[in-house]
């Protein structure tokens, strides 16, 4: 006798079903096979303890487990439920009509309990493209998929409530819905209007966050530069249904979304240290797991001391900078995450921190600032947009009366840049001045002849790359949206070459 039921995995954020077939025949034994890792052969035992708890009894005949298709390999403990299922169904041990009619993921603990999983968004998703007519998860992996549309979602916790749903029994109770709330724009801790004077530094990062530039903070101990960052979510636009979906996918699959209802509405920010692995930052391991890069996918990753980072993972970031996502690649895998992030960076000048500062003197050398500088190389520096040097905070600004602008007051201008920029690039497939590639900068960054006499001093006074060349024009182009204007003019180019005064060695200049 054979009965089937289904179950899913991930392969990067694409989920794959996974059909349980189990056959009961003549003969002793049970068998498990489909290229099952350890952790999944060893959910019979976990599925006949749980089994037996609830008063079933394991056939004494043949039982085959099959886990197809077969050429991928099964990883983790979510396909328990699937299994014992198909264990109390071919066995007719329990009428469960509905059986082939759901996906249905949970680890079983001994005593019946339903323990959370991974990947519940973009396998409900896939269920509802599939046909299927609804999920069956671990309550706080199915809060994640309460937002996905056009299919039921289940959230149990013991296999008692999962054979109710599966018998046709009318469960409301267990179904998970939206939550209206959850449209709400996010709450944010920080906010500009506590950040004391740095106009220079927050005119940068209004221009950052407009055009989805890559930015480096470059100044003393104390200036304020972590907590600017820190103030940057507060001014960006609130994530599209799309962003939304795709980023929550990522955390989704990493299992840093448990207990979450619905999809992700504040885009993410990413702090690693500067000890973080290169599998961490990047992503892969033994589970292909998604790195940091993804993780920040849609909102910001910030590494603050940006010097004391490793040069081969600096290195490393400049080919998601460039195609924004991550291709990781090993003998039994291949995988592709999306990770289109705004780097923002920070660092000190020196070594001692206190190099162009007024008010303390620096003890380095100058062949040690060099050498700091060059932690970061030239192919990487010209990837960060803006390159802006905070000096500390004067005494002035630091007693001054009254408030500074607000993050509130800052979005608004973000989102009008922005809504431009959605405006101009309907049908290219890109969203921010920051994604233009060669032809798109051609069409639209147009300038005159006299724009164009002074870039060419500018590029040979500087001996800027071509790359640094075309940043210049994509962020003179969001500085013009900034200020409404259709045509990039002398200024907005001026403005945007003030920010970057590290090219090419010209440091604090």
């Amino acid at each position: 006798m054979l009965c089937k039921t289904y179950c899913a995995t991930c392969i990067g954020i694409t989920a794959v079903t996974v059909t349980v077939e189990v056959d009961l025949s003549n003969g002793i034994g049970i068998h498990l096979v489909g290229l099952p890792d350890n952790a999944v052969k060893e959910s019979l035992l976990r599925v006949t303890t749980a089994l037996s708890t609830y008063g079933y009894r394991i056939p004494g005949r043949k039982l085959v487990f099959n886990l197809a298709p077969a050429d991928i390999r099964k990883e983790g403990s979510s396909y328990d439920l699937a299994i014992a299922i198909g264990l109390l169904a071919v066995s007719e041990q329990a009428y469960l009509p509905g059986c082939s009619k759901y996906i249905m993921l949970g680890e079983l603990s001994l005593d019946g309990r339903i323990r959370n999983v991974t990947g519940a968004l973009p396998i409900a998703e896939h269920a509802r493209e599939m046909g299927f007519k609804g999920c069956i998860f671990p309550k706080e992996s199915a809060l994640e998929a309460a937002d996905v549309e056009g299919i039921d979602i289940y959230g149990v916790s013991m296999l008692s409530e999962v054979l109710e749903i599966l018998r046709g029994d009318n469960c409301p109770h267990l179904l998970v819905v939206r939550d209206p709330e959850t449209s709400r724009r996010p709450h944010y801790a920080e906010d500009f209007k506590n950040v004391k004077g740095q106009r220079m530094a927050k005119r940068g990062l209004e221009i950052a966050a407009a055009g989805g530039h890559n930015l480096l903070l470059v100044g003393t101990p104390g200036s304020g530069k972590t907590f600017m960052a820190s103030c940057l979510p507060s001014i960006l636009p609130q994530m599209s249904r799309d962003e939304s979906i795709e980023t929550s996918k990522i955390y989704s699959i990493s299992g840093n979304s448990t207990g979450r209802r619905g999809l992700m509405l504040e885009r993410p920010f990413r702090s690693p240290h500067h000890s973080a692995s290169l599998v961490s930052l990047i992503g892969g391991g033994q589970n292909a797991s998604p790195g940091e890069v993804s993780l920040a996918h849609n909102g910001i990753l910030y590494l603050d001391e940006m010097a004391q980072f490793s040069k081969i993972i600096l290195d490393a970031l400049r080919q998601p900078l460039e195609d924004g996502k991550v291709t990781i690649s090993r003998a039994r895998y291949k995988v592709e995450y999306p990770a289109s992030f705004m780097l923002i960076a920070s660092m000190n000048p020196c070594p001692c921190g206190y190099y162009g500062d007024d008010s303390h003197k620096c003890t380095c050398t100058q062949s040690a600032v060099m050498r700091y500088m060059s932690r970061i190389s030239g192919p990487m520096m010209d990837r960060l947009d803006m390159h802006i040097f905070v000096k500390a905070v004067s005494g002035d600004d630091l007693i001054a009366e009254g408030e500074e602008e607000t993050s509130e007051a800052i979005a608004a201008r973000v989102m009008a840049a922005r809504q431009i920029q959605y405006e101009r690039f309907s049908g290219e497939g890109i969203f921010t001045n920051s994604q233009m590639n060669v032809r798109q900068l051609n069409n639209f960054c147009k300038v005159s002849t006299e724009q164009k006499r002074f870039l060419r001093d500018v590029i040979n006074r500087l001996n800027l790359s071509a790359r640094s060349y075309s940043r210049i024009l994509k962020l003179s182009r969001t500085i013009a949206d900034i200020d409404g204007d259709n045509f990039i003019s002398l200024q907005h180019i001026s403005e945007a070459i003030q920010f970057r005064n590290l090219d090419r060695g010209n440091f604090y200049d």
